[in-house]
């Protein structure tokens, strides 16, 4: 499956590249706030954290443009029960893959899909923590959908939301279907931005 995913995205962006009038490179970080969406209503409530990676911005038309991403974020969510708290604290590689359509005034409409890979999982309640990576799925699809913008030096800001669409419970036993959710607020900087 991950070698399928691997392939399409190198077709993906070979594609976009051979067709692209312009390419650019930048780096970008910012804040999360995410939580976990459990359908069986039970309710966790969000938890800040921080994404940082790089992103590629390649222009398709003079208003469209193609722009893929590789992010660590850290997501999760909180848990209150019995006077004590606990934190679900996740780690993921995220790739969005994102169709940008560009105003000339440099704000910008997004949206696309993005997969994630797990890297760690950690239930911590107190000071005691208990890694829980078995218990969730390795990979999670979401939807992207923000809005950014870019002045003439390359800096720009961007928000977004991420809707997951896949169940992250790992359990053959829980017919419970949990999904990541959660804003981002970034900042970026694309080298060589005309």
């Amino acid at each position: 499956m991950k070698f399928y995913l691997s392939m399409a995205v190198a077709a993906i962006l070979m594609s976009a590249t051979a067709n692209a009038q312009h390419v650019n490179i930048g780096i970008k970080g910012g804040l999360n706030y995410y939580n976990v969406h459990n359908d069986n209503g039970v309710k966790y409530d969000a938890k800040a954290g921080l994404h940082l990676g790089l992103l590629g911005h390649i222009h398709l038309s003079h208003q469209l443009a193609f722009q893929p991403e590789l992010l660590y974020s850290t997501q999760g969510g909180k848990f209150s029960e019995d006077n004590s708290t606990t934190k679900l604290n996740l780690g993921y590689i995220n790739v969005p893959l994102l169709i940008q359509y560009m105003f000339d005034n440099g704000f910008r409409l997004e949206a696309g899909p993005q997969v994630g890979f797990l890297v760690n999982a950690k239930a911590e309640t107190g000071n005691i923590k208990v890694d829980v990576k078995k218990d969730i799925k390795s990979t999670d699809f979401a939807l992207a959908i923000g809005v950014g913008y870019i002045g003439a030096s390359g800096f720009g800001v961007d928000a977004r939301y991420n809707l997951g669409l896949s169940n992250i419970n790992e359990n053959s036993y829980s017919s419970v279907k949990s999904t990541n959710r959660g804003f981002q607020l970034g900042v970026f900087y694309l080298f060589g931005h005309k």
